[in-house]
């Protein structure tokens, strides 16, 4: 099943079969991987701050010096020099454009949105797409609720480092070498 259509099937009080519509039982979590997750150390790269890998998510999205990090690794594989990163536009943190409530990561603000504004029709400029260089900040999607669900499920830049000047044969290498640094 698509996302969608398996979210439509658990939207009823009692979540039902996508198939044959019967009720569904609770359905069991994976509480090893997520206690694992809870209970395993790792240190920011940026600022050396040791904490759980649960919080690394939301701290790299606000620590300055991580994203300093992140750029020095753009640097590398970048072919013309790195403009002046106060003229680019903040990927990192979004405004909610209903109730500009500030400081969400990508995933924060979805999941923001879903909770608090679903039912809001209102026509708004999505600020992820907006911050991209093709973005149109003036762009008001008809549906942006539906827009957060299929564009922005997953933070991209968690997977890889975005640059859109730099080669990608040279980022892969550079990643490569990197993850094989940081072991």
């Amino acid at each position: 099943f698509c996302t969608p259509c398996l979210q439509e099937c658990l939207k009823p009080k009692k979540p039902v079969c996508g198939v044959c519509r019967s009720t569904l039982s609770p359905g069991s979590r994976a509480l090893d991987l997520e206690k694992q997750i809870e209970m395993t150390e790792t240190t920011c790269n940026g600022c050396n701050k040791k904490m759980y890998l649960s919080k690394m998510r939301s701290h790299a999205a606000s620590c300055s010096k991580y994203q300093n990090y992140i750029m020095e690794g753009v640097k590398a594989v970048t072919k013309e020099p790195l403009h002046n990163t106060r003229n680019f536009p903040n990927r990192f943190t979004f405004t909610c454009p209903y109730c500009s409530e500030k400081n969400f990561d990508q995933e924060g603000l979805v999941e923001h949105c879903k909770t608090l504004h679903s039912m809001d029709a209102k026509q708004v400029v999505c600020p992820i797409c907006a911050s991209m260089p093709w973005g149109d900040p003036n762009y008001r999607s008809a549906n942006f609720m539906e827009h957060l669900q299929r564009r922005h499920r997953f933070s991209y830049d968690t997977f890889v480092v975005c640059d859109y000047d730099a080669d990608e044969d040279d980022m892969m290498a550079q990643v490569l070498i990197r993850s094989l640094r940081d072991k």
